[in-house]
């Protein structure tokens, strides 16, 4: 019925995109949390997601984060308190340009399904992870 859990200190996973996953909430019904985790200097692989949607917060750190839907695309800036949503479909990439690790919590909506729910595609910068 509840669920309680400490953000482990070591990488839970490596997301589809490259980036580090440290375990927040993995046994809610409709969605899950994570925080998410880019080194400086890291690039991830653009990907867009089959049937989920994300909401992020940036908690620290500072980078950019492109994404890309029919004609319509936008990067902006990821710092500490900015949120961003993922709609189903939509490719994106995120980068860190400062000299910390740049971290995100994320919900995703409904829960991951696993690694075959990202698809690989073309993206604003060349990928480093």
């Amino acid at each position: 019925m509840f669920e309680t859990r400490t953000l482990s200190t070591a990488t839970d996973d490596i997301a589809p995109d490259g980036s580090q996953i440290r375990l927040i909430s993995v046994l809610m019904v409709g969605g899950s949390m994570v925080q998410c985790t880019l080194k400086p200097g890291q690039i991830t692989q653009a990907v867009q997601h089959r049937t989920v949607a994300e909401a992020w917060l940036c908690i620290s750190g500072n980078g950019r984060l492109w994404r890309s839907r029919d004609e319509d695309q936008e990067t902006i800036y990821l710092t500490p308190g900015t949120g961003a949503s993922i709609a189903v479909g939509t490719r994106f990439q995120f980068r860190n340009d400062g000299d910390i690790p740049l971290e995100i919590v994320i919900a995703t909506f409904p829960s991951w399904p696993g690694v075959s729910e990202a698809i690989q595609c073309e993206g604003e910068w060349a990928p480093n992870v």
